[in-house]
């Protein structure tokens, strides 16, 4: 199966060279002076999976990008097994990968807050009768772990992922924040990353929205607040991650669409680039959960409502690195997390299911060669 479909895959995407297409996602982003890059899982040889181990997959990530990222493979969930284990066989290769390839690793993530998503145990970890200074010690010897581990392999790191409630805009209510306190759990988590890792860049990532609705304002009034507490406080943050899962929400044009958010959008993201905030894109896809059927038509809306937000985003020179989730249909995570009336798989990644180049793949193309130079291309 691998082997049929990196022979499709190669003859696909020389035909779309020689109509035009851009030869490598990463060439046209670095000529803005930018990087392009995925998220890439971990598998045994050959599993049908968006692995490095996949050779069709593989064959796309050598292709279009010179950034990787672990879709889960350094999370709490693979790497903690019990609060004094760690198990790091499966994010050690992608990073052995990643540096055959000559390409740089993000790491994803120190800490990601919701309650949902920790490992078992520490859903109900009892931090004793002292729990500041035993959720403390758990928190700075994973940090100390994960950093001194791999050095400078990860040139910047997800801090923290998600502490905004969105519905409240306030930090998460979790059995760690009430140990630390929320803001200090946020402080000590990333003055400890910056000791551990001086060379990285520290982010705090979140998935506030351009959409127009209550919960996504909210969300990002939540964000602001605690990036204004970070410069505050002297808390070493050096960029605001968004994550950028786009949601095509709405029928109609697209233009009417995207006439709804740019501007509260762009006041936001004026707002964190004011406060001295780097911006990166961590997690890049399109839900076209109410986009049509028709896949010619959905093909056509998916690209142009990507293209009008990656023109807005790639307009500030703070943003320099782009990353998608994921490079091909078949193997999204938005077909299990939020699937379509219609049961057609999602189309909101570069490539489609059979590894063929989609027009979203020209419009992140075209999108990097029509933006402003990046001064580090200067």
């Amino acid at each position: 199966m691998a082997a049929g479909l990196s022979a499709a895959l190669i003859a696909s995407t020389d035909s779309a060279v020689a109509a035009g297409s851009s030869a490598s996602l990463d060439a046209f982003a670095k000529k803005s002076g930018r990087r392009f890059g995925s998220a890439v899982s971990w598998s045994k040889p050959g599993a049908d999976r968006g692995s490095f181990a996949n050779p069709a997959y593989a064959a796309i990530l050598e292709r279009d990008c010179s950034l990787l990222v672990p879709e889960n493979e350094l999370k709490w969930q693979w790497t903690r097994p019990g609060p004094t284990t760690f198990d790091f066989q499966q994010f050690d290769a992608i990073v052995e990968y990643a540096t055959k390839q000559g390409m740089a690793v993000r790491g994803h993530t120190l800490f990601w807050t919701p309650t949902k998503w920790y490992p078992k145990w520490l859903e109900t970890f009892d931090f004793g009768p002292q729990p500041k200074a035993a959720a403390e010690a758990l928190l700075v010897s994973h940090v100390r772990t994960v950093c001194s581990r791999y050095g400078k392999r990860i040139y910047s790191y997800d801090v923290v992922n998600e502490a905004v409630e969105p519905g409240t805009g306030e930090i998460r209510d979790t059995n760690v924040t009430r140990a630390i306190g929320g803001e200090a759990f946020l402080d000590l988590m990333f003055h400890t990353a910056r000791a551990e890792a001086p060379h990285a860049q520290l982010v705090y990532n979140d998935y506030m929205s351009w959409e127009r609705n209550s919960e996504d304002e909210t969300h990002m009034r939540g964000v602001l607040k605690l990036l204004e507490g970070f410069r505050k406080r002297g808390t070493p943050v050096d960029a605001l991650g968004i994550q950028s899962h786009i949601r095509l929400l709405k029928q109609g044009p697209v233009a009417d669409i995207v006439k709804e958010s740019e501007g509260p959008w762009r006041r936001f993201v004026d707002e964190v680039v004011g406060m001295g905030y780097k911006l990166v894109i961590t997690e890049f896809d399109v839900n076209d959960r109410m986009a049509p059927t028709d896949i010619t038509q959905r093909d056509r809306m998916v690209a142009d409502y990507a293209k009008a937000y990656l023109d807005l985003m790639l307009s500030y020179p703070q943003l320099r690195d782009i990353l998608a989730w994921g490079m091909v249909d078949r193997y999204s995570w938005l077909n299990g997390f939020d699937p379509r009336a219609d049961k057609t798989m999602k189309r909101g990644t570069p490539y489609d299911a059979n590894f063929r180049p989609k027009p979203l793949y020209d419009a992140i193309g075209n999108a990097f060669a029509s933006a402003p130079v990046h001064a580090s291309a200067v």
